[in-house]
Protein backbone atom coordinates (compact mmCIF):
# COMPACT_ATOMS: atom_id res chain seq x y z
CA UNK A 1 0.00 0.00 0.00
CA UNK A 2 2.88 2.52 0.98
CA UNK A 3 4.60 2.01 -2.33
CA UNK A 4 1.13 2.75 -4.39
CA UNK A 5 0.60 5.83 -2.76
CA UNK A 6 4.01 6.94 -3.32
CA UNK A 7 3.75 8.04 -7.01
CA UNK A 8 -0.31 10.41 -6.33
CA UNK A 9 1.61 11.95 -3.38
CA UNK A 10 4.10 12.79 -5.60
CA UNK A 11 1.94 14.11 -8.33
CA UNK A 12 -0.04 15.92 -5.69
CA UNK A 13 3.33 18.78 -5.17
CA UNK A 14 2.24 19.47 -8.68
CA UNK A 15 -1.63 20.30 -8.58
CA UNK A 16 -0.59 23.97 -7.05
CA UNK A 17 1.63 24.57 -10.36
CA UNK A 18 -1.28 23.16 -12.32
CA UNK A 19 -3.85 25.49 -10.90
CA UNK A 20 -2.10 28.60 -11.50
CA UNK A 21 -1.27 27.68 -14.82
CA UNK A 22 -4.97 27.50 -15.49
CA UNK A 23 -5.87 30.62 -13.76
CA UNK A 24 -3.46 32.22 -16.28
CA UNK A 25 -4.77 30.24 -19.28
CA UNK A 26 -8.63 31.36 -18.08
CA UNK A 27 -7.85 34.57 -17.62
CA UNK A 28 -6.27 34.58 -21.19
CA UNK A 29 -8.98 33.33 -22.41
CA UNK A 30 -11.74 35.28 -21.00
CA UNK A 31 -10.43 39.05 -21.77
CA UNK A 32 -10.88 37.47 -25.84
CA UNK A 33 -14.46 36.75 -24.92
CA UNK A 34 -14.91 40.05 -23.17
CA UNK A 35 -13.14 41.66 -25.85
CA UNK A 36 -16.31 44.23 -27.25
CA UNK A 37 -16.00 44.10 -31.56
CA UNK A 38 -15.20 47.64 -33.16
CA UNK A 39 -18.48 46.46 -35.60
CA UNK A 40 -21.12 48.19 -33.84
CA UNK A 41 -24.71 47.31 -34.75
CA UNK A 42 -26.92 50.52 -34.76
CA UNK A 43 -30.27 50.62 -32.35
CA UNK A 44 -33.31 49.27 -34.18
CA UNK A 45 -31.41 48.22 -37.26
CA UNK A 46 -33.48 47.23 -40.38
CA UNK A 47 -33.48 43.28 -41.36
CA UNK A 48 -32.43 42.21 -44.77
CA UNK A 49 -35.08 39.74 -45.43
CA UNK A 50 -33.69 38.71 -49.45
CA UNK A 51 -31.24 39.77 -51.25
CA UNK A 52 -33.36 41.50 -54.52
CA UNK A 53 -31.54 44.01 -56.36
CA UNK A 54 -28.22 45.34 -56.21
CA UNK A 55 -24.56 45.56 -54.27
CA UNK A 56 -23.43 49.10 -54.95
CA UNK A 57 -19.53 50.57 -53.51
CA UNK A 58 -19.61 53.98 -53.36
CA UNK A 59 -16.19 55.81 -53.22
CA UNK A 60 -15.18 53.22 -50.76
CA UNK A 61 -11.95 53.56 -49.10
CA UNK A 62 -10.43 51.35 -45.56
CA UNK A 63 -7.03 51.47 -43.76
CA UNK A 64 -6.19 49.09 -40.84
CA UNK A 65 -5.50 51.45 -37.77
CA UNK A 66 -1.69 50.64 -37.99
CA UNK A 67 -1.19 50.64 -41.61
CA UNK A 68 -1.45 52.51 -44.75
CA UNK A 69 -4.44 52.75 -47.20
CA UNK A 70 -5.59 49.24 -48.22
CA UNK A 71 -8.87 50.36 -50.57
CA UNK A 72 -8.81 54.21 -51.89
CA UNK A 73 -11.53 55.39 -53.54
CA UNK A 74 -13.21 52.25 -55.16
CA UNK A 75 -16.88 52.50 -56.61
CA UNK A 76 -18.52 49.40 -58.85
CA UNK A 77 -22.17 47.67 -58.74
CA UNK A 78 -22.99 44.01 -58.74
CA UNK A 79 -26.22 43.10 -59.65
CA UNK A 80 -28.54 40.61 -58.74
CA UNK A 81 -27.92 37.44 -60.40
CA UNK A 82 -24.25 38.58 -61.71
CA UNK A 83 -21.19 36.96 -61.62
CA UNK A 84 -18.48 39.49 -60.92
CA UNK A 85 -14.89 38.81 -60.39
CA UNK A 86 -12.37 41.11 -58.49
CA UNK A 87 -8.50 40.26 -59.17
CA UNK A 88 -5.32 41.58 -58.94
CA UNK A 89 -1.92 41.25 -57.90
CA UNK A 90 -0.87 40.20 -54.26
CA UNK A 91 -1.65 42.79 -52.06
CA UNK A 92 -4.17 44.64 -53.89
CA UNK A 93 -6.88 44.35 -51.56
CA UNK A 94 -8.83 41.97 -53.31
CA UNK A 95 -9.98 40.21 -49.61
CA UNK A 96 -10.62 42.95 -47.92
CA UNK A 97 -13.65 44.19 -50.72
CA UNK A 98 -14.69 40.76 -49.79
CA UNK A 99 -14.73 41.51 -46.21
CA UNK A 100 -16.23 44.79 -46.25
CA UNK A 101 -19.76 43.77 -48.13
CA UNK A 102 -19.70 40.82 -45.18
CA UNK A 103 -19.26 43.54 -42.90
CA UNK A 104 -16.01 41.82 -40.77
CA UNK A 105 -14.70 45.91 -41.04
CA UNK A 106 -16.68 49.12 -41.39
CA UNK A 107 -15.13 50.90 -44.20
CA UNK A 108 -13.35 54.20 -43.45
CA UNK A 109 -15.19 56.67 -45.66
CA UNK A 110 -17.75 55.59 -48.68
CA UNK A 111 -20.74 53.19 -48.10
CA UNK A 112 -21.67 49.90 -49.17
CA UNK A 113 -25.35 49.82 -50.15
CA UNK A 114 -27.45 45.94 -50.59
CA UNK A 115 -30.74 46.98 -52.33
CA UNK A 116 -30.45 50.35 -51.71
CA UNK A 117 -29.58 50.44 -47.68
CA UNK A 118 -26.19 51.04 -46.49
CA UNK A 119 -25.08 47.80 -44.64
CA UNK A 120 -24.60 49.54 -41.51
CA UNK A 121 -28.54 50.02 -41.22
CA UNK A 122 -28.97 45.92 -41.40
CA UNK A 123 -29.12 43.68 -38.77
CA UNK A 124 -25.37 42.25 -38.72
CA UNK A 125 -27.47 38.75 -38.55
CA UNK A 126 -29.68 39.20 -41.19
CA UNK A 127 -26.38 40.47 -43.71
CA UNK A 128 -24.39 37.42 -43.03
CA UNK A 129 -27.26 34.63 -43.71
CA UNK A 130 -27.95 36.37 -46.82
CA UNK A 131 -23.57 35.53 -47.53
CA UNK A 132 -22.11 32.50 -48.27
CA UNK A 133 -18.26 32.53 -47.92
CA UNK A 134 -15.73 29.56 -49.16
CA UNK A 135 -12.28 31.02 -48.77
CA UNK A 136 -8.66 29.13 -49.99
CA UNK A 137 -8.31 27.85 -45.95
CA UNK A 138 -10.94 26.11 -45.09
CA UNK A 139 -12.72 26.33 -41.45
CA UNK A 140 -13.09 22.81 -40.02
CA UNK A 141 -13.37 21.27 -36.30
CA UNK A 142 -12.18 17.99 -34.79
CA UNK A 143 -16.01 16.62 -35.33
CA UNK A 144 -17.81 14.78 -37.70
CA UNK A 145 -18.34 15.33 -41.13
CA UNK A 146 -22.49 16.12 -40.79
CA UNK A 147 -21.25 18.67 -38.12
CA UNK A 148 -18.87 20.35 -40.00
CA UNK A 149 -21.46 20.85 -43.15
CA UNK A 150 -24.24 21.68 -40.62
CA UNK A 151 -22.60 24.04 -38.43
CA UNK A 152 -24.96 26.48 -37.36
CA UNK A 153 -28.13 25.12 -38.64
CA UNK A 154 -30.84 23.70 -36.48
CA UNK A 155 -33.80 22.98 -39.26
CA UNK A 156 -31.87 20.62 -42.03
CA UNK A 157 -32.98 17.61 -43.51
CA UNK A 158 -30.95 14.62 -44.34
CA UNK A 159 -32.33 14.96 -47.62
CA UNK A 160 -31.19 18.34 -47.85
CA UNK A 161 -28.01 17.38 -46.30
CA UNK A 162 -27.46 14.99 -49.11
CA UNK A 163 -28.74 17.28 -52.10
CA UNK A 164 -25.70 19.61 -50.85
CA UNK A 165 -23.33 17.24 -50.79
CA UNK A 166 -23.83 15.83 -54.09
CA UNK A 167 -23.66 18.99 -55.34
CA UNK A 168 -20.68 20.02 -54.07
CA UNK A 169 -19.02 16.53 -55.77
CA UNK A 170 -18.74 15.36 -52.14
CA UNK A 171 -20.98 12.01 -52.20
CA UNK A 172 -18.86 9.37 -52.88
CA UNK A 173 -15.17 10.47 -51.36
CA UNK A 174 -18.14 10.50 -47.68
CA UNK A 175 -19.86 7.21 -48.17
CA UNK A 176 -15.75 5.44 -48.29
CA UNK A 177 -15.18 7.05 -45.06
CA UNK A 178 -15.86 4.30 -42.25
CA UNK A 179 -18.45 5.58 -40.95
CA UNK A 180 -19.75 8.04 -44.01
CA UNK A 181 -21.25 11.28 -42.21
CA UNK A 182 -20.34 10.22 -38.72
CA UNK A 183 -16.92 10.41 -39.40
CA UNK A 184 -14.53 12.55 -37.41
CA UNK A 185 -12.07 14.30 -39.54
CA UNK A 186 -9.80 15.61 -36.65
CA UNK A 187 -8.50 19.15 -36.36
CA UNK A 188 -9.03 20.95 -39.09
CA UNK A 189 -9.87 18.31 -41.14
CA UNK A 190 -6.51 16.47 -40.96
CA UNK A 191 -8.15 12.97 -42.16
CA UNK A 192 -8.88 14.81 -45.55
CA UNK A 193 -7.47 15.61 -48.61
CA UNK A 194 -7.44 19.26 -49.90
CA UNK A 195 -9.39 19.16 -52.36
CA UNK A 196 -12.15 17.06 -50.13
CA UNK A 197 -11.98 19.57 -47.07
CA UNK A 198 -12.65 22.56 -50.34
CA UNK A 199 -15.84 20.92 -51.25
CA UNK A 200 -16.67 20.49 -47.22
CA UNK A 201 -16.65 23.66 -47.38
CA UNK A 202 -18.96 24.18 -50.86
CA UNK A 203 -21.32 21.69 -49.43
CA UNK A 204 -21.81 23.80 -46.32
CA UNK A 205 -22.87 26.53 -48.67
CA UNK A 206 -24.85 25.10 -50.54
CA UNK A 207 -27.11 24.08 -47.53
CA UNK A 208 -27.12 27.41 -46.02
CA UNK A 209 -28.34 28.50 -49.59
CA UNK A 210 -27.07 32.44 -49.81
CA UNK A 211 -28.50 34.63 -52.33
CA UNK A 212 -24.89 36.13 -52.25
CA UNK A 213 -21.75 34.28 -52.43
CA UNK A 214 -17.98 35.33 -52.00
CA UNK A 215 -15.66 33.13 -53.32
CA UNK A 216 -11.81 34.05 -51.89
CA UNK A 217 -9.09 32.09 -53.66
CA UNK A 218 -10.94 29.21 -53.03
CA UNK A 219 -9.01 26.81 -55.76
CA UNK A 220 -5.61 28.23 -55.19
CA UNK A 221 -3.92 26.01 -52.80
CA UNK A 222 -5.23 22.79 -55.01
CA UNK A 223 -3.35 20.58 -57.16
CA UNK A 224 -4.91 20.14 -61.02
CA UNK A 225 -6.80 17.05 -60.61
CA UNK A 226 -8.41 18.71 -56.94
CA UNK A 227 -9.28 22.01 -58.18
CA UNK A 228 -11.13 20.30 -61.39
CA UNK A 229 -13.53 18.43 -58.71
CA UNK A 230 -13.69 21.50 -56.81
CA UNK A 231 -14.48 23.79 -59.99
CA UNK A 232 -16.97 21.61 -60.60
CA UNK A 233 -18.52 21.66 -57.32
CA UNK A 234 -18.09 25.56 -57.40
CA UNK A 235 -20.71 25.57 -60.86
CA UNK A 236 -22.99 23.96 -58.88
CA UNK A 237 -22.79 26.23 -56.34
CA UNK A 238 -22.70 29.47 -58.16
CA UNK A 239 -25.94 28.77 -60.25
CA UNK A 240 -29.04 31.20 -59.85
CA UNK A 241 -26.48 33.22 -57.58
CA UNK A 242 -24.78 36.20 -56.75
CA UNK A 243 -21.55 35.52 -57.01
CA UNK A 244 -18.47 38.09 -56.04
CA UNK A 245 -15.10 35.79 -57.28
CA UNK A 246 -11.88 36.65 -55.60
CA UNK A 247 -9.39 35.33 -57.64
CA UNK A 248 -5.45 34.93 -58.18
CA UNK A 249 -6.34 32.30 -61.18
CA UNK A 250 -7.69 34.15 -63.92
CA UNK A 251 -8.96 30.84 -65.93
CA UNK A 252 -11.70 30.71 -63.36
CA UNK A 253 -13.46 34.04 -64.17
CA UNK A 254 -13.27 34.26 -68.13
CA UNK A 255 -17.30 34.01 -67.77
CA UNK A 256 -17.82 36.68 -65.01
CA UNK A 257 -20.41 39.23 -66.53
CA UNK A 258 -17.85 42.37 -64.58
CA UNK A 259 -14.40 41.91 -64.31
CA UNK A 260 -13.15 44.48 -61.54
CA UNK A 261 -9.11 44.81 -61.74
CA UNK A 262 -7.37 46.50 -58.42
CA UNK A 263 -3.72 47.86 -58.10
CA UNK A 264 -2.77 48.87 -54.55
CA UNK A 265 -6.08 49.57 -53.43
CA UNK A 266 -7.43 51.01 -56.50
CA UNK A 267 -9.68 49.93 -59.20
CA UNK A 268 -7.45 50.22 -62.62
CA UNK A 269 -9.78 48.52 -65.14
CA UNK A 270 -12.98 47.28 -65.57
CA UNK A 271 -14.89 45.19 -68.19
CA UNK A 272 -15.47 41.50 -69.65
CA UNK A 273 -12.78 39.03 -70.36
CA UNK A 274 -12.87 40.20 -73.60
CA UNK A 275 -13.05 43.56 -73.25
CA UNK A 276 -10.17 43.51 -70.90
CA UNK A 277 -7.95 41.96 -73.10
CA UNK A 278 -8.15 44.33 -76.26
CA UNK A 279 -7.37 46.90 -74.01
CA UNK A 280 -4.22 45.19 -73.43
CA UNK A 281 -3.51 46.76 -70.11
CA UNK A 282 -2.89 45.31 -66.27
CA UNK A 283 -5.33 42.44 -66.42
CA UNK A 284 -4.05 41.60 -70.14
CA UNK A 285 -0.61 41.16 -68.35
CA UNK A 286 -1.70 39.07 -65.49
CA UNK A 287 -3.65 36.35 -67.63
CA UNK A 288 -0.35 36.22 -69.85
CA UNK A 289 1.66 35.37 -66.79
CA UNK A 290 -0.84 32.71 -65.76
CA UNK A 291 -1.78 31.34 -69.16
CA UNK A 292 2.19 31.10 -70.58
CA UNK A 293 1.01 28.58 -73.76
CA UNK A 294 -1.74 31.91 -75.14
CA UNK A 295 0.41 33.46 -78.35
CA UNK A 296 0.94 37.40 -78.16
CA UNK A 297 -1.03 38.97 -80.73
CA UNK A 298 0.23 43.01 -81.61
Amino acid sequence: IMFSILAPIRLLSNVGVEIQSGIASAERVFNILDTKSDIIEKFNPIELQEFKSEIDLKNVSFFYETGETVINDVSFKINKGDMVAIVGPSGAGKSTIGDLISRFYDVKSGSIYIDGSDIRDYKMESLRKNIGIVTQETILFDESIEFNITYGLSNYTQKSLVNAVTAANSLSFIKRQPDAFHTVIGEKGVKLSGGQKQRLAIARAILRNPSILILDEATSSLDSESERKVQSALENLMRDRTTIVIAHRLSTVQRADLIIVLENGEVIEKGTHEKLMASRGLYHKLYKNNNPEIPNVE
